[in-house]
């Protein structure tokens, strides 16, 4: 782990890596309302000030598709004028992954700084040492996505040698079953291109966007965690036949990456009342204690 570590009081070490997972902004040109009704903006700017409060703790964002809505510039200006500001306050790399809703043209030029293309955007990232990737699976003009021979022989290439601290492999389209009605259909195709070429390689983790909820699951026996978005919810309490998408349940996630490990949590977006807080002086208090009087100040239960 690069930045500020917090002070380990029990079984386990500080992680090594420490990413937080952003997906599906679906940002549109001049701000304008999702649908008439989601403040995209709003809400992105919500997850800044929570990342804020994060400090110089994580290595990178990794922003895992559907930056605009549309694939519109000023989408993009909008989401990098947000983010980048906070990754460079915490000395975290900034991760762009494409999704079926980007452009990639205007994607390579407003977020990558580099001349408009249609060719699939694979980027491969050098964190300290933990290798992030960043896939293309998006096909044009469709929203499905899918792993063709020439990304797979790509990936394969950009695997073919470990990195110090493994890779974590980023797509938007997560390769895992989905209860929601209707998004089979636009799921990731390739997957068995896509297994063959994450075997016997130091993928540790993949990380995935496009279904608006977090969930996890694992593919080809590596653990794959979904972030949640930042747009708006895909409601899982719907009927089973009908896909509902409410305004509400935003969050992101964080991931912390350890040497024999990786643990994945929710952020839940909001401006919420606070209701218990344990703060810095509590804790140095509890620092200042051996093991045995850390149990009996904070462990014990207090009758009455």
């Amino acid at each position: 782990m690069t930045g500020e570590q917090a002070s380990r009081l029990g079984r386990y070490p500080a992680a090594r890596h420490v990413i937080v997972h952003v997906s599906d902004t679906h940002l549109l040109d001049g701000g304008a309302p999702l649908g008439g009704k989601a403040d995209t903006v709003g809400w992105l700017d919500q997850a800044v000030r929570q990342l804020e409060r994060l400090g110089t703790s994580i290595d990178a964002i990794v922003v895992t598709g559907d930056v605009a809505d549309l694939g519109e510039p000023d989408a993009y200006d909008r989401a990098r004028a947000a983010l980048e500001p906070v990754a460079a306050e915490a000395r975290a790399d900034l991760v762009w992954v494409m999704g079926n809703h980007d452009e990639r043209g205007p994607f390579r030029e407003r977020l990558l700084g580099e001349p408009s293309s249609d060719t699939p955007v694979h980027v491969v990232h050098d964190v300290a040492g933990l290798r992030i990737v960043a896939l293309d699976v998006s096909v044009p003009g469709f929203h499905h996505g899918a792993v063709d021979e020439a990304s797979a022989a790509w990936l394969r290439a950009a695997l073919a040698e470990s990195a110090p601290h493994g890779t974590v492999l980023a797509l938007h389209h997560a390769p895992i079953a989905t209860p929601l009605a209707l998004m089979d259909v636009l799921e990731l195709q390739g997957q068995d291109l896509l297994a063959d070429a994450l075997a016997g390689t130091d993928v540790r983790l993949i990380l995935g966007g496009h279904l608006h909820y977090p969930t996890n699951g694992v593919f080809a026996g590596i653990p794959v965690a979904v972030a949640g978005a930042t747009a708006y919810t895909m409601d899982l309490s719907a009927p089973p036949r009908e896909l509902v998408g409410i305004d509400g349940g935003r969050s992101f996630s964080v991931v912390h990456l350890y040497d024999q490990g990786v643990v994945t949590a929710v952020v839940p977006l909001g401006p919420f009342e606070v209701v218990s807080n344990f703060g810095a002086e509590f804790l140095a208090e509890i620092e200042s204690l051996d093991p045995s009087g850390r149990l009996d100040r904070f462990s014990r239960k207090r009758s009455g």
